[in-house]
Formats: C-alpha cells, sequence, structure tokens
C-alpha cells in the first residue's frame, strides 16, 4: 500500500514538474519573440535617425541679410553662395567759371550684382560686373584659395594691393570720390597674389605679379587690348599693412593700422600706346596730361608724343585710426617714371619725373556710432514711426596731387605744356553721410579745388567748384 502511494506521488510531482518545464519553455520562446520585435524596433528606429540626419545634412540653408545679402549654403556652411549689389546714383553741379555747363548732369555710378561664394570652405570665388555710365565692365573675376591664414593665393581681375583708401570698398569710402593718391596708384589688374594674415590680423601681406596698369587706371582701360597686358613685361606689387594692437586690451589703440605698399616694373611704351596716364580733379575734370595725350577721333598718333620709358617705381605709406566715433585716414604716393620724347627740334629727350599725391581725411559721427576703416553699424535705423533717423557722419578732407617740375622744363620741348596741364592740384572738401540703416545711405559733398598752373601765359587755372550728391544702395 505504502508502495503504491509513493508511486502515485513520485508520478504526480512528475507530472507536475513536466507541466512547469513546459511553462517555463513556453515563456522563454515568448521573452525571445518579444525581445527580437524590440530589437527589430530600435534597428528601425536607428534608420529612422540616420534618413533623418542625412536629409538634414544635405538640406541647404536659404537665408537674408542686411549686411550678406542674399545666401544660399550647405548644412555645414563649407560651400556658399551669395548674391549681393551696389548701386549708386550721383549727381554732380558745379558753380565756377571752369567746368563746362555739359558736366551738371545725373549719373549711375555704379550698377554692380556681385557673385561671391566658397567651396569646400577653402576655395573662394567673386564675379562682379559693372553697367553704369553706359558701359559694361568686369570689375571683379577671381579665385582665392585659402590654404591658411596666412596662405592665400588668388588669381584673376581684382585690385592691386597698393593705395589704402583704394582698397576700401565703394560702400565704405567716406567722400564720394577717392582722394588724388588713388590716381597715381593701379585700381584693378590681372594677375596672381600670395598673402594672408599672421597673428590673427596683426599683419597682412599680399606679394604678386599683375598685366601692369597706367597709374589710376585698370586693366579694362588698357591698349590697344583690354584686359590684357599693353606692353612686354608685367607688374609686381607688394604691400603689407599692421595693426598692432588688434587683439589688444588697449581699446584706444585697437583702431590703429599703417603699413606701406608699392610696384615696379621696367617697360617701354611707344607713341602709340604710351603706357603714360592723365589726372582727374575731384569732378572728374583732367587737369593735367602729357604732350600729345589727345588723339583726334580716326587719326594716327604723331611721332611727338612723350610715353614711358623705362623703370616705374610706385610707394605709397599709408595709415588710419579710429577711436570711439572718430576716424582718421591719411596717405602719401610718390610714382618715379621715366619718360621720353623726341621733338623736331631737341631731338630725343629723356628724364626721371616724380609725381606726388597726399591726403588727410576726418570722420565724426554725430549720432555716436563707431567709426571703423570697413563696415559700419548703425545704432537706430530711418522710421517716422518710430521716430528714429538712422546715423549722421560730418567728413572733412585735404589733399594734393604735385607734378614734377621738369615735366614742364624746355619750354616747347617739354614733357608737358603749361598752358593747359596743372603743375599741382590743391583740394580741400567737406561732406555729410546720412545712413538710414546698413542699406541705405544719402550723401552730399562740396569740393574746391585750387591749381598751380594750367592756363595761357603761366596764369593759374581758375577754381573748380564741385557740388555733388549720391543716393546709394548696397547689400
Amino acid at each position: 500500500m505504502r508502495i503504491a502511494t509513493a508511486v502515485s506521488a513520485t508520478l504526480l510531482l512528475a507530472s507536475a514538474g513536466a507541466a512547469a518545464a513546459d511553462d517555463l519553455s513556453d515563456l522563454r520562446e515568448r521573452l525571445e519573440a518579444q525581445e527580437q520585435k524590440i530589437r527589430v524596433l530600435e534597428r528601425k528606429l536607428e534608420l529612422q535617425d540616420e534618413a533623418t540626419k542625412a536629409t538634414v545634412s544635405s538640406t541647404p540653408v536659404v537665408r537674408a541679410s542686411p549686411q550678406q545679402g542674399f545666401r544660399i549654403q550647405s548644412a555645414d556652411s563649407q560651400n556658399v553662395l551669395r548674391l549681393r549689389g551696389v548701386l549708386q546714383f550721383d549727381g554732380r553741379y558745379f558753380p565756377d567759371d571752369i567746368t563746362p555747363a555739359t558736366q551738371d548732369t545725373w549719373l549711375l555710378r555704379r550698377v554692380r550684382p556681385i557673385l561671391e561664394g566658397t567651396l569646400n570652405g577653402i576655395y573662394d570665388f567673386r564675379f562682379t560686373p559693372d553697367f553704369a555710365q553706359g558701359k559694361t565692365v568686369v570689375q571683379d573675376a577671381y579665385i582665392a584659395a585659402r590654404f591658411k591664414p596666412w596662405a592665400t593665393l588668388t588669381a584673376g581681375k581684382f585690385k592691386v594691393p597698393v593705395g589704402l583708401e583704394r582698397l576700401q570698398s565703394a560702400t565704405d569710402i567716406r567722400f564720394i570720390e577717392r582722394a588724388f593718391p588713388t590716381s597715381l596708384v593701379p585700381n584693378r589688374d590681372l594677375g596672381v597674389t600670395f598673402g594672408g594674415d599672421i597673428s590673427g590680423g596683426v599683419v597682412n601681406y599680399a606679394v604678386g605679379y599683375f598685366n601692369g596698369v597706367s597709374d589710376g587706371g585698370s586693366s579694362d582701360g588698357n591698349t590697344p587690348t583690354p584686359d590684357a597686358e599693353n606692353d612686354t613685361k608685367g607688374d609686381w606689387a607688394a604691400r603689407v599693412f599692421f595693426q598692432p594692437f588688434l587683439n589688444s586690451d588697449n581699446f584706444a589703440l585697437r583702431g590703429l593700422g599703417f603699413g606701406v605698399g608699392g610696384t615696379y616694373v621696367d617697360s617701354t611704351g611707344s607713341i602709340t600706346t604710351t603706357l603714360l596716364p592723365s589726372y582727374r580733379t575731384p569732378g572728374q575734370q583732367s587737369f593735367f596730361s602729357y604732350r600729345g595725350a589727345t588723339v583726334a577721333v580716326g587719326a594716327t598718333p604723331g611721332p611727338d608724343r612723350v610715353f614711358a620709358d623705362g623703370e616705374r617705381v610706385r610707394w605709397s605709406p599709408q595709415a588710419y585710426y579710429s577711436i570711439g566715433s572718430f576716424g582718421v585716414l591719411g596717405e602719401y604716393v610718390n610714382v618715379s617714371q621715366d619718360v621720353t620724347r623726341e621733338t623736331p627740334t631737341a631731338g630725343v629727350r629723356s628724364a626721371t619725373l616724380d609725381n606726388t599725391a597726399w591726403q588727410v581725411q576726418l570722420a565724426w559721427f554725430a549720432t555716436g556710432e563707431d567709426e571703423s576703416f570697413r563696415g559700419f553699424t548703425p545704432g537706430s535705423v530711418f522710421s517716422l514711426d518710430a521716430g528714429t533717423w538712422g546715423a549722421l557722419e560730418f567728413v572733412a578732407r585735404y589733399q594734393e596731387l604735385d607734378i614734377d617740375d621738369d615735366a614742364f622744363a624746355g619750354g616747347s620741348n617739354s614733357f608737358a605744356n603749361p598752358d593747359t596741364a596743372a603743375s599741382k592740384a590743391s583740394a580741400w572738401g567737406v561732406g555729410i553721410n546720412w545712413y538710414f540703416n546698413q542699406n541705405y545711405k544719402w550723401s552730399i559733398n562740396y569740393d574746391v579745388t585750387s591749381f598751380e598752373g594750367g592756363a595761357a601765359a603761366g596764369a593759374d587755372r581758375p577754381d573748380e567748384k564741385a557740388l555733388f550728391t549720391r543716393i546709394g544702395l548696397q547689400f
């Protein structure tokens, strides 16, 4: 009996154990199935997150701002395309006894759409045509590779790194027309430069080789072929500029910058391509040119013309300083030019002429904004609703351009005619700039230019008096 009971209990326990084992196995299978579903769900979420990130990283960003215009860029900011523009509408009026009444006019001074950008975070480019003054000119067309802050290679057409005010943007200059020193330094030319910033901009340098242009000129004015070399040799150009306190805690000295730039070439012009400039007043009227510079349309240049014949050396010390709402800019330029003229009576005459120019320019924001060489941030914008008036800036300038006296030596055999070419021009000017905001600017300038010589019988050319106004847009 006991044996039967024990056997029965054993069988019962075995049966219960088997049932429990079956239940445990089933539970394990369920858990494994749930874990598999969770892993699948997690992977789907990972794939979805990766797809979202990929979509975001490949979606371009479209932006617009007063400072940088309209911009399309990749999400990582390594590829950027910007559209900016400059439009300047000028008025000129001459209340004097020398300037022809036909020079009183309205004109489009600059009409420049600007397309620029960056590729792969390193390679910059810019293309700037200009449709003003009834013609089309390519102002800028270059590529720049920024390998390091101190190592940037630039190739194409752009401003030659020499003159201080010349290197200022047309939207940053304080007067409507640039001063006499820019008449002696090159403007835009085709070439290659290597340079960059050292110590975060404390030192900036550039060394380049260019086709070469006459004083104050751009390569689109070269003859006989625009935007091409006009002789057999190009110009070397170099500039170094220092801002020693740029990163200093001494805020009173942060706005100080100074440096020197220059060019060198040894080339020979001809009676057909003289490679020599004429110089203009603030009102853009010619006051000096070499003999034979003017040739009638369709006429053949005669043999009695002055032309460049040898070395041309330019050098220009320059500086600016700003502190608070006050700023000053100054520069000096000397051009040493070898010239030749073959006259009927004196034969071949050659000389080295040194022409110089300098300026001092003052600017003051009456509304308290900070002066700077580049850029501008208004304290307020013009708004009748808000009762704000924007920024108001007063400017003053004195400038001179002096021609070497040897240019007039020799009477009728001289290199320049004293009855038509002035030996010196001195000008003072004042102006008001009203900044409605960062994009709109209205300027009024008044300039008076006095001359030494330039009239018959050794008399002085009458003063030029010029009233300018400009309505400008930039974005």
